[in-house]
């Protein structure tokens, strides 16, 4: 039987694989090319910590050394793969002749590099969005198989499969372990702000479900808009970040304590993070001043006037129809046109929003989205007209999924009554 491992020991290893597993990671991917065996050789690595360093101790800078047995973990594995497949022998020759050369003394100084090229790899716009997301969560943030399967409300045998499929993809097409060069940047950063927005919308407000938030996903998602802005400060990074931060602040005021949903006009905002607010706020300022920003910086404006106002009376709504006009000139999509319509009701009184939801709601994309049709009942409800008000709110609770959410549709019906 192993030697028992004693219990400081091993709550060390543990908070080590939590805090420097995406990095060591990053770099062994980096380094054997291959995310399958850099994630077999990174564990092996671990658990060779949990049986040589009860007798050896802790080594003075623990991530160079589980680095370098996680590369020779995977020699050992390359060359007993070499016995059926003559590739893999090359391959570990090349590996083992890697070791020795002086290339390893750099690797300190490109741990940060090297997640910011699984990023972007895990992120090319040739493999699908949901695979980008999966992996992205399973390789940079670390979640389980299983963790992102519940997250996204389906199976781990499903999730295991487009993590499966992104990898063929990366491996078969190519695709570089790389930053892109300054003039590809503009295109390829977009796909990654992309994949953080859907992890945070996704935690932010669950497609179903019985919470309206999965503090996880939000907490990750930040995560990575950290690291990003901290190795790539683009003013749309920064953007980004302050957006999700000025959203996230808002987390304790969401829901009451049983659950039920609470609209930001109702919300106390004195539970609102005011250190999340004031950090959110600096960012947007920044991004700002660059003027080279676009729809997630002026997103986060929006967010930052709310989040500046003491009350919704006290909001300026002029402000926030002037971000959404520029924001619908460079990003026209329904939902931002349903927000204005939204931001100019509190402007112009609902009659003027109604004609304006009315308009988005004629073109047709939104059929299916049920905040527009929460929307629009809201409006017919301040404007007296209870009987539309009603098929507003009956049609959005045909759509909506999550439960609080549905919930709240239900008792705006019943008050209707």
């Amino acid at each position: 039987m192993p030697p028992t491992v004693p219990e400081q020991l091993s709550r060390t290893v543990e908070t080590l694989y939590r805090s420097e597993s995406g990095r060591i990671l990053a770099t062994l991917i980096r380094l054997l090319g291959d995310f399958d065996l850099a994630e077999e050789a990174m564990h092996e690595a671990f658990a060779a910590a949990l049986s040589l360093w009860p007798r050896s101790g802790v080594p003075g800078s623990p991530r160079p050394w589980l680095i370098s047995t996680a590369r020779f973990k995977a020699i050992d594995t390359l060359r007993r793969r070499a016995r059926f497949d003559a590739s893999q022998g090359e391959l570990a020759r090349h590996l083992e002749a890697q070791c020795n050369s002086a290339e390893k003394s750099n690797e300190e100084d490109s741990l940060e590099d090297d997640r910011l090229r699984l990023i972007f790899t895990c992120c090319h716009p040739s493999l699908a969005p949901e695979a980008q997301v999966a992996l992205t969560l399973r390789e940079v943030c670390g979640l389980t198989t299983e963790e992102i399967a519940r997250s996204f409300l389906v199976t781990p045998a499903t999730l295991a499969q487009r993590i499966v499929r992104a990898k063929a993809k990366i491996r078969e097409a190519r695709i570089p372990y790389e930053v892109p060069k300054p003039e590809e940047l503009p295109e390829r950063l977009g796909a990654v702000l992309q994949v953080i927005y859907l992890v945070f919308n996704e935690g932010y407000s669950a497609a179903a479900g019985a919470e309206v938030m999965r503090a996880e996903l939000t907490g990750e998602a930040i995560r990575l808009g950290r690291l990003l802005a901290e190795l790539q400060p683009e003013p749309e990074v920064l953007g980004l970040l302050a957006l999700m931060l000025l959203q996230e602040s808002r987390r304790a005021a969401r829901t009451s304590a049983t659950g039920e949903l609470i609209l930001l006009e109702s919300q106390d905002r004195s539970l609102w993070n005011r250190e999340q607010v004031t950090e959110g706020v600096a960012l947007v300022e920044r991004a700002l001043q660059s003027r080279r920003f676009g729809p997630y910086t002026l997103q986060a404006a929006i967010a930052a006037v709310h989040a500046q106002a003491e009350s919704v009376a006290m909001t300026d709504w002029r402000q926030i129809v002037a971000l959404y006009n520029q924001l619908a000139r460079i990003q026209p999509s329904p939902v931002v046109h349903l927000n204005r319509a939204v931001a100019i009701a509190e402007c112009d009184g609902p009659e003027a929003g109604l004609t304006h939801i009315d308009a988005v709601l004629e073109h047709g994309e939104l059929a299916n989205y049920y905040l527009a049709h929460s929307a629009r009942a809201e409006l017919c409800r301040r404007l007296g007209r209870t009987a539309e008000a009603k098929s507003s709110y009956e049609r959005a609770l045909a759509l909506a999924r999550q439960e609080p959410e549905r919930q709240f549709l239900q008792d705006r019906i019943r008050q209707l009554k």
